[in-house]
């Protein structure tokens, strides 16, 4: 079988490359780098770093169809720079610090333009260096989805770095005589604020593909923050969490602003007559959702994901080598792996990825196959045979020969026989005593592997069990690797008293023969 990792994540449900492209591209930030990209040229100044000249603000923010003469519009424009300069839609020749004749720091290989016109000297001699459009500007209009992509995950990675740096008023507070910053009296670790961020939105991710989770709702901000704050085994969080988790929501609320132009999240922000109405202590209760309704919780903030964001987040987590699967990647693998990547997927996501799987192939190759794979005396067998059960329920008659052909196999025989009864097969022989208590077995190791001990198993294990006299009498023989651990189950769970007595003792005597 594949010796791939099992994924530490449920698979996610992405959208159509073509799909995420055109949505990274009327994201509002990115939409903004792209349009300030195609205006640079041989009369756009940039300062050391690359950023836009301050008097030519103004400008961009026309350009960007934003009133030039707000203050909020040149704050976008200079992000929106900022980013175009970072993914290489716009590169720039900077000055010399000294103040020289312009200096070959470049984000990119421009076109001729973007040196044509060295360092220009400003007021005061101010030295200037020059931008002009980048090669890579160009995949916008004319690249694949995949290329779109690559320059939007690029802008992601510039907004994610500003979000984690300290908001400016905290910045000018922290500087020392010297004019440098003082990072202990900040307050702020660059490292440990960037973990905080992944962090926060690598749960946002689990909560939302996790089978039942947040994928059709917002997540109140309260929530993301305590996932960050409140530990594990915590019951009743003290007054100092719960301020913890009051900074940090407040913490979010900021970062998420930035984060939703880009168009990662769509966000809610804290309601600013909420906090302006509550005292400290109210706030510090209330933001861990204390005794609040919905839309209470709502007030103080509500984030998701987007499609887009489920796409970059992702991608960020396998580059930093987490194992984050998407349903639809397994089509092009064999059925071996397909089941054992399947057997630990929730039910929805797997029948979602057994479907893809089966669109591109031939359905009476495919069953062999899928029947091929489902083989095995391994602890994973039995979950891998439950899952090809349940590739093959779709399946029309065009399956039934690779069907019978399996129904003399010891571990498939069972199988075949209930697909074939439930479609009205003629001449489908009945099974032995033998395959009958291995069948119960198997159904019983895999439901407890796919789901554990929940409230419907001892209805199965009555149900499976009641049709046969002296079942725990014969049961206890059957050689599947499984028959201990699911007749202790039965032990525990069986719903009839004097049958999960016997299940026991059928137990005890399959342990002491299998010793």
């Amino acid at each position: 079988m594949s010796a791939e990792p099992h994924p530490t994540l449920p698979p996610v449900r992405l959208h159509s490359d073509a799909e995420l492209a055109r949505d990274a591209l009327v994201a509002p930030l990115f939409a903004r780098a792209v349009r300030l990209a195609r205006w640079a040229g041989p009369g756009t100044r940039v300062d050391i770093g690359g950023e836009l000249a301050a008097d030519q603000l103004p400008d961009a923010a026309a350009v960007l169809g934003l009133d030039a003469a707000d203050a909020d519009s040149v704050v976008y424009a200079s992000q929106a720079w900022r980013v175009a300069v970072d993914t290489g839609l716009v590169d720039v020749t900077e000055p010399d610090e000294d103040g020289g004749s312009g200096g070959a720091a470049e984000a990119g290989a421009g076109g001729p333009e973007a040196g044509a016109g060295g360092a220009e000297a400003g007021a005061g001699g101010t030295q200037f260096g020059t931008a002009a459009p980048g090669e890579d500007l160009a995949l916008v209009k004319s690249g694949a989805p995949g290329d779109v992509l690559d320059l939007w995950l690029a802008a992601l990675d510039s907004v994610l770095a500003d979000a984690a740096v300290p908001d400016l008023d905290d910045l000018v507070d922290a500087l020392d005589a010297g004019g440098d910053i003082d990072f202990d009296r900040l307050e702020w670790n660059p490292r440990r604020e960037e973990d905080f961020l992944d962090g926060v939105l690598a749960n946002l991710y689990l909560l939302t593909v996790t089978e039942g989770g947040a994928a059709d709702r917002p997540v109140p901000l309260p929530v993301l923050a305590a996932s960050m704050v409140v530990p594990e085994d915590m019951g009743e969080p003290t007054d100092a969490v719960l301020e913890q988790v009051s900074d940090a929501m407040m913490r979010l609320d900021d970062q998420f602003r930035q984060l939703e132009p880009i168009g990662l999240v769509e966000f809610r922000p804290v309601d600013e007559e909420l906090l302006a109405e509550a005292d400290d202590e109210q706030i510090a209760a209330d933001r861990a959702g204390a005794g609040a309704d919905d839309e209470d919780v709502s007030r103080y903030g509500m984030v998701r994901l987007t499609p887009l964001g489920l796409y970059g987040i992702r991608a960020r987590m396998l580059e930093a080598g987490v194992v984050a699967p998407a349903v639809g990647e397994l089509a092009g693998k064999g059925a071996d792996a397909l089941l054992d990547a399947v057997s630990h997927y929730a039910e929805s996501a797997a029948q979602a990825e057994i479907e893809a799987w089966m669109a591109g192939r031939e359905v009476p190759a495919a069953v062999a196959e899928l029947l091929a794979a489902a083989r095995g005396d391994d602890e994973g067998a039995p979950l891998r045979r439950l899952r090809c059960q349940q590739a093959l329920a779709p399946a029309g008659p065009e399956a039934e020969p690779a069907v019978r052909a399996v129904l003399d196999d010891g571990e498939l025989g069972g199988l075949a026989r209930v697909w074939l009864a439930e479609r009205g097969a003629a001449d489908v022989p009945a099974p032995d005593a033998t395959m009958v208590f291995w069948l119960t077995v198997d159904t019983i190791a895999a439901q407890l592997a796919a789901d554990g001990e929940t409230e419907e198993l001892p209805q199965l294990m009555e149900t499976l069990t009641a049709h046969h006299a002296g079942f725990f009498e014969q049961v206890w023989r059957v050689e599947h690797p499984a028959t201990v651990d699911v007749l202790e189950a039965m032990g525990r769970l069986h719903p009839d008293k004097k049958a999960a007595k016997e299940a026991r003792k059928a137990a005890f005597k399959a342990r002491s023969r299998r010793s």
